[in-house]
């Protein structure tokens, strides 16, 4: 039985159909720009071995971009990334904990020098060297040093860990920085891809994982090291409600004109809505410093107060 046909097996155990993981790929390959019909194609690619090693390191975070990407249902994170990647390391998923997880981040990393992943979520606590973000006695800083300079390439999940975040809102006492700010000249060899977000879309990581097995390359770039395939237009260009002036949401603080994101195309929760569609607006969490730079999220309304009703009231049509 070759690694496709034990794929199909394991998917038919957990009651998901080759029909409905074809369309997962699909949902992929579109994500990816390749189109809809290409699914076969990464469905081929997802299945095809060997399955490349990751290490998914936690520094300054909320856990919030691991929670997005557990969100995946039809199939499921477990279904799908964990049959398609070998995760050596993730703190909030492994059953170990303590001496026994810190040797086994030291040891993926080891043995998979130059052929592994390393995904960080979360910012890296700079200041003081880095004594304001500890784990198992070590600094953030130096498990990152040690880390992600071994790596084949860096994702850095969620803007904390390509940007800073919120954690590097001024004044920044912790001097928290995104991935490739803290580790700069270590990691110059090694390729980061940037897919932020508060949170990102779990479809863009896997779209990105995809495109790696797919092409044996990562995705195409933008000046913010984001992939163009997920960051190239603007949350206003491909919202449905921009043209509609009942209903968009420039005027309460939305900041999708200025913010690289497809959330209108892929949607978050299996493709449920996202935020305009909920009446929310963009806060501009997928740029650069979007914490200080796009406050105050919201434009409070003429005549608004304590007691009144700030919703929208807004419901999908």
């Amino acid at each position: 039985m070759n690694r496709t046909e034990k794929m199909e097996a394991k998917l038919e155990q957990r009651g998901i159909s080759r029909r409905q993981f074809l369309k997962y790929c699909g949902v992929i390959a579109g994500a990816i720009g390749l189109g809809p019909a290409f699914g076969p194609k990464v469905y081929e690619a997802l299945a095809a071995g060997p399955r490349p090693p990751v290490i998914w390191l936690h520094m300054a975070e909320c856990t919030g971009c691991t929670e997005a990407v557990l969100r995946t249902s039809e199939p499921s994170f477990e279904q799908v990334i964990l049959d398609t990647i070998s995760l050596e390391y993730h703190e909030t998923l492994m059953a170990t904990a303590g001496e026994d997880a810190t040797a086994a981040q030291t040891a993926a990393a080891d043995m998979y020098q130059g052929n592994f992943f390393c995904v960080v979520e979360g910012a890296i606590p700079t200041a003081d060297d880095g004594i304001y973000g500890m784990v198992g006695g070590k600094t953030m800083l130096s498990i990152a040093q040690d880390v992600c300079t071994k790596a084949k390439a860096i994702i850095a999940l969620g803007n904390c860990a390509s940007y800073g975040g919120l954690p590097a809102a001024w004044p920044n006492p912790t001097g928290a920085q995104g991935v490739e700010t803290a580790l700069g000249s270590l990691i110059a060899n090694i390729p980061v891809v940037n897919l932020p977000g508060c949170p990102p879309n779990p479809i863009n990581f896997v779209g990105t994982l995809a495109n790696y097995l797919l092409m044996g390359s990562l995705p195409a770039l933008d000046a913010d090291g984001r992939p163009q395939f997920a960051y190239g237009q603007t949350v206003h260009s491909l919202c449905p409600y921009r043209e509609r002036e009942s209903r968009c949401l420039e005027d309460d603080g939305c900041k999708g004109k200025q913010c690289h994101n497809n959330c209108p195309s892929i949607k978050f929760n299996d493709s449920t809505s996202f935020p305009m569609q909920a009446g929310h607006p963009c806060i501009g969490c997928s740029e650069p410093d979007f914490w200080d730079r796009f406050t105050p999220f919201y434009v409070e309304q003429e005549g608004s107060g304590e007691s009144d009703d700030h919703s929208t009231g807004y419901v999908d049509d």
